[in-house]
């Protein structure tokens, strides 16, 4: 039975082709025939919607094949090191953030299954495929719950047994990404750094192999797609993909799609002139279909409170694909991979007690968008409900990574720049190019001309964030 995922996109297609070709003023018949400027035009419009419709469902593909190109390129090459950071806007990667170092590698298991064993602490993480499809969690959210564990990755080809005593994850692809995060409980970031390193890699079987650690947290990184995603890059660097993995027999339709544009397994990609101008055509368009999906979506079940501008980042709670009882919800995917990385179940909670909670702001109370130029105040209620800690990180509208400027931090965090905020009155945070007199310790420096957006994160999140008891200021401007 073909997933809902996939059954949804052809619907889609079929659809959006079908307004096309019902429409009398564009295409002309003739006694029930097609006349031939009609045929010309009805297989261009139906290529681009094939174009568009293949570019949002592969988007996430070639958007881990960023993350792993920017790992190859300081030194993190596949099954050879993880790499560790403590992120700041010199990392370019959709909406990381700078609370927790991250550890990211390219799992590679065409040659047989590889052990991820983590020691027992303050650990999230997770395995995804090389279509960010959800292959297991890890750490606190995972089995091992934080008590520490063996965790083994097998692939598609694995026809051996799967020895006892490890938490499984089976995924459909060769490449996958381990993405994971070390808490830096009490505020001490080398000490999560050093978590991050004691964290084990190596095929079955042979320990000795263990993934070296490379420390980026000085070094100039962009793990994003942003230079393939609206050209044809991207389809090149899908094709390069879909030639080196197998083939996941519930992407059929998707597949034929792709071979419907010329990307076929096994046969060489070369667009003509005429292909090569549709498939642009839909880079650019199926990008700017998903910035506005992220950032300007009408639905209203996007809002956290009803009297603010504040926005649920993921829509679809508790999902580990988007997945609701109706169907997939597409746009709730196509808003998510636009601004950010890999899927979990766990990251989508929205339960007390659950890993994290993050938000998104996009808009100022009077519900324009924030600009770079201006200069803003936001007013977040004292105690923050959460067991943990809390952030506000400043994103680049266009990079969807953080803000980039002289002042070199984008973020504000109560284990850091805010850790002596106490007691029960609200803490004033400041956003623009120059910092309000006295406010130096508690503002974000923006970028005139550049939009820019906000994620609030809670981490151990408590019931007052989800009831409405407790919900933080819409950004105000600063005249």
């Amino acid at each position: 039975m073909k997933s809902k995922l996939f059954m949804a996109f052809v619907t889609s297609s079929i659809l959006a082709t079908s307004v096309v070709a019902q429409d009398a003023a564009t295409y002309r018949f003739s006694q029930g025939y097609p006349t031939a400027e009609t045929s010309v035009k009805a297989r261009d419009d139906g290529d681009l919607q094939r174009a568009l419709t293949a570019y949002r469902f592969w988007y996430p593909t070639v958007s881990v094949e960023g993350i792993f190109n920017g790992n190859r390129s300081v030194g993190i090459d596949d099954n050879q090191a993880i790499g560790g950071a403590a992120a700041g806007p010199r990392q370019v990667g959709f909406t990381l953030n700078s609370d927790t170092p991250y550890g990211s590698a390219t799992l590679d298991v065409s040659k047989g299954p590889i052990v991820v064993e983590l020691p027992p602490g303050a650990y999230i993480g997770l395995v995804n495929d090389h279509n960010q499809g959800w292959v297991l969690d890890m750490g606190l959210p995972g089995p091992d719950a934080g008590k520490g564990g063996k965790h083994l990755i097998v692939g598609p080809d694995y026809k051996g047994k799967v020895p006892r005593g490890y938490l499984l994850g089976r995924t459909p692809t060769y490449k996958n990404l381990l993405a994971v995060r070390a808490l830096p409980v009490g505020g001490d970031q080398d000490k999560a750094l050093k978590a991050l390193e004691a964290i084990k890699i190596y095929p079955l079987g042979n320990p000795k192999q263990r993934l070296k650690f490379v420390n980026t947290t000085n070094m100039d990184l962009d793990s994003t797609s942003l230079k393939w995603e609206d050209n044809i890059q991207f389809w090149e660097k899908l094709n390069e993909i879909i030639q080196a993995e197998p083939v996941v027999n519930k992407f059929e339709p998707m597949y034929g799609l792709l071979q419907a544009l010329g990307i076929e397994k096994g046969k060489p990609f070369k667009p003509d002139d005429r292909m090569k101008a549709i498939l642009e055509k839909a880079a650019r368009d199926g990008r700017d279909q998903l910035l506005v999906s992220a950032f300007d979506s009408a639905r209203a079940d996007k809002l956290a409170w009803p009297d603010r501008k504040w926005e649920w980042v993921g829509l679809v709670p508790g999902s580990a694909q988007f997945e609701t009882p109706a169907g997939i919800d597409l746009e709730a995917r196509d808003r998510w991979f636009a601004q950010a990385i890999v899927t979990s179940p766990a990251m989508f909670r929205r339960t007390a007690g659950a890993g994290s909670l993050y938000w998104l702001g996009a808009r100022d109370g009077s519900g324009a968008f924030l600009d770079g130029g201006k200069t803003y105040r936001l007013s977040i209620p004292q105690p923050v409900p959460g067991k943990l800690f809390w952030s506000v990180t400043a994103y680049d509208a266009q990079t969807r990574s953080e803000v980039q400027t002289d002042q070199g931090k984008a973020a504000l965090r109560s284990l850091f720049e805010l850790k002596d905020v106490t007691g029960s009155e609200p803490v004033d945070l400041y956003f623009g190019p120059t910092a309000p007199a006295g406010q130096e310790g508690r503002w974000i420096k923006t970028v005139p001309g550049r939009g820019w957006f906000a994620y609030i994160r809670i981490y151990g999140p408590d019931k007052p964030a989800f009831d409405g008891s407790w919900k933080p200021a819409d950004f105000v401007e600063v005249k």
